[in-house]
């Protein structure tokens, strides 16, 4: 008997009732079934062995897939799991689930691993890779499962929490066995990467007033090739940590009295307010009116934006004259509210509002990390009211904007993702699917490709967000676009249209940068440091061979500073070898080593960042070199 098989392309395909999805997939093409870690049926994760039974929709998972991924790394969260308990038989496993980073594995009674302890696991777990042994899935009824984990007290409650009679378990390596829905890899010989990142300690189920575990992360790969490219870009990423850079470059710091809350430094300060700068030159070339606005608000705000309803876990709340009050998470609602202050016509519109205030959102103590995810931030934030004829408009020169920034600017690599409806959202169906065709429409006639998020928009309507590559190869999540039909509606926002009547705005939230905390530490790694001339807390340093050349350093970096160039001049009593180490440790871009040559002739020996050097240069041509250098932006 025969069954019908619905493929990607929406093909049919016929085989035999009872074959396995491997078969299926052989039949296909040897190759992808080769490739393949599981497969999806009818939109389930299901194993390579799996029996096709009835009629289905079916497609191959390959490890580049989000799905196969998820496969490919929960099976290898087994083998460190198998490879843990081979060296540490009392140790209890609880759960290895798949996260950003690779996978992880929790472990109950046994000591901290030491990096020696990670050393053998990681051997051993190579060893049951090159065993090649197969995973097999098995059906117990709960209490048979109950049984075979009778000292595993961790196991015993997720097997009491599952649904049904029912447990599966999956076994390799003959004895080693593990709680599993699955599916997993067919063998363990498919993952030929595999190395072990990292240890830390955990609580079962995160609760901190239950038992302490071991955590150990790892990471893997169907090739070594992939997993020493991987380790590489670990290695790279160590070393631009923009934590590790903001300590030595004294960018910024943190104190334990204001978590979350970043202190920028005097250097760290000039890169902040250049930015700003920046930003603010392109507002007035595109029509943007910035202002200031108050940081408390009376709940009645957030409870008419609907904040308080779907984002209040996220606000500092407190209490004033008596009433509830919050920190404003983020500046729409009361752009709204300067935007009503006055009457508007169809004539004013849009109207484009830029806004730099501080914003507070209560983000958990466990998740803060450098200036990427923090309590309080200031957005290069903006809000545009206009009317539906120009939603097109608006939004083309806003991918216009992004590319400027991204691309002309900085040369990032970027790509755009349209998030759609979520499952909890504000408004009707009928003007949700209006907004998500206006954002599709004008990212198609502005020729950027895009990928949709399915239900990942905001509460209050879609939007177009941006993801940037670094230097690296990592991407980072900063601009955003998105269109808003909700709160106009809610606070009744209205202009007189041509007809006189009143209509209801629409309300464009957008942010380029995003988080100038953010982009700054994004910055920080992309550069790693080494940041442009233009963003450079020290453009220029001076550096005396010896005390009788000071005078003449300084009378330089004086041209300098009244050039609008920032410069400082070292003339500590070290040796020129010091000084020159010094400045390249702080990633200056220029250096000028001033001896008695360039004292009598006036002409400059300058070493750039790279150690090429180029002498006999004008003062008034360096300063020239430099002004244009910032001017154009150069990278």
């Amino acid at each position: 008997m025969e069954i019908s098989l619905t493929l990607p392309d929406g093909k049919k395909l016929l085989v035999e009732k009872g074959s396995s999805a491997f078969e299926v997939l052989s039949k296909i093409s040897s190759s992808l079934a080769r490739e393949c870690v599981g497969v999806l049926i009818d939109g389930s994760q299901c194993d390579l062995s799996t029996k096709l039974t009835k009629d289905c929709t079916f497609s191959g998972l390959k490890f580049s897939s989000k799905d196969g991924l998820e496969i490919f790394r929960h099976s290898s969260a087994h083998v460190l799991a198998q490879a843990v308990l081979a060296l540490f038989p009392s140790a209890l496993p609880t759960i290895g689930p798949v996260v950003e980073e690779g996978f992880y594995y929790d472990f109950g009674n046994c000591p901290p691993f030491t990096p020696e302890d990670l050393k053998k696991i990681e051997e051993q777990a190579h060893s049951i890779i090159s065993e090649n042994q197969p995973f097999e899935r098995k059906e117990l009824p709960k209490k048979d499962a109950l049984a075979l984990y009778h000292h595993n007290k961790f196991k015993q409650e997720l097997i009491e929490e599952l649904p049904g009679e029912s447990a599966t378990v999956y076994y390799n390596g003959g004895k080693f066995f593990d709680l599993c829905r699955g599916p997993h890899v067919p063998s363990t010989g498919m993952i030929k990467g595999f190395a072990l990142t990292k240890v830390s300690s955990s609580y079962w189920r995160a609760d901190s007033s239950k038992e302490s575990l071991q955590r150990i992360y790892g990471i893997s790969f169907p090739s070594k090739k992939e997993l020493d490219a991987h380790m590489h870009v670990l290695a790279q990423a160590q070393m631009r940590d923009h934590r590790k850079l903001g300590t030595q470059l004294s960018l910024f710091m943190f104190h334990e009295w204001s978590p979350g809350s970043a202190f920028f430094l005097p250097n760290g300060t000039i890169i902040y307010n250049e930015l700003l700068a920046y930003m603010r030159a392109q507002y007035v070339k595109r029509g943007y009116s910035e202002v200031i606005t108050p940081q408390l608000f009376n709940k009645a705000l957030w409870e008419q934006s609907g904040h308080w309803s779907h984002y209040r876990e996220n606000m500092f709340l407190l209490e004033v004259d008596k009433e509830e009050f919050s920190f404003k998470p983020m500046n729409c609602p009361s752009h709204i509210l300067i935007y009503k202050g006055s009457a508007h016509s169809y004539r004013d519109l849009p109207i484009r509002i830029a806004d730099f205030c501080p914003l507070h959102r209560n983000e958990l103590k466990g998740v803060l990390g450098g200036l990427t995810r923090v309590r309080k931030f200031e957005q290069d934030d903006a809000h545009i009211f206009c009317t539906h004829e120009q939603i097109e408009s608006e939004v083309a020169a806003l991918l216009d904007f992004v590319r400027f920034v991204f691309k002309d600017t900085f040369h990032f690599e970027f790509k755009a993702k349209l998030s759609t409806r979520p499952e909890k959202f504000l408004g009707e169906k009928e003007m949700w699917d209006n907004a998500e065709a206006s954002l599709e429409g004008s990212l198609k006639k502005h020729g950027m490709p895009y990928i949709i998020k399915e239900g990942e928009g905001a509460f209050y309507g879609p939007k177009i967000d941006f993801d940037v590559k670094d230097a690296i190869g990592r991407d980072w999540q900063l601009a955003t676009i998105q269109l808003d039909y909700q709160l106009p509606q809610r606070f009744d926002v209205t202009y007189e249209g041509a007809d006189g009547k009143q209509h209801n705005c629409v309300m464009i939230h957008r942010a380029i940068f995003g988080s100038l905390e953010r982009f700054i530490g994004v910055l920080t790694e992309h550069y790693g440091g080494a940041f442009p001339l233009w963003l450079s807390p020290m453009q220029v340093a001076v550096l005396p061979i010896a005390d009788s050349h000071n005078d003449f350093a300084h009378s330089l970096a004086q041209q300098f500073r009244d050039a609008g160039l920032r410069v400082e001049v070292n003339a500590k009593q070290d040796t020129i070898g010091a000084k020159i180490r010094n400045a390249q440790l702080a990633k200056t871009p220029y250096m000028l080593v001033i001896g008695q040559k360039e004292k009598e002739s006036g002409k400059l020996a300058v070493r750039k960042r790279d150690n090429t050097i180029k002498e006999g240069v004008l003062v008034q041509d360096f300063i020239s070199l430099l002004k244009k250098e910032i001017e154009n932006k150069d990278s």
